[in-house]
């Protein structure tokens, strides 16, 4: 299970569900997303792949 904690107004928020973690937020203090262990088809290397530029999506959304 993806693990997601933010800093969201002064309190400490945890997400399972990337989508639902909101548009801005303080700061980012945990970014655990589950990862396809290996052996893995093409589209699941992709899954895996993908975390990468969700996790600048989410550095980009700090606001402090």
């Amino acid at each position: 299970m993806h693990k997601f904690v933010i800093l969201n107004k002064g309190i400490v928020e945890t997400y399972s569900v990337f989508e639902d973690i909101p548009r801005s937020f303080d700061n980012l203090i945990e970014f655990i997303p589950e990862i396809i262990p290996p052996p893995h088809t093409e589209e699941e290397h992709r899954l895996n792949a993908q975390w990468e530029g969700k996790l600048k999506q989410l550095m980009n959304r700090e606001t402090k």
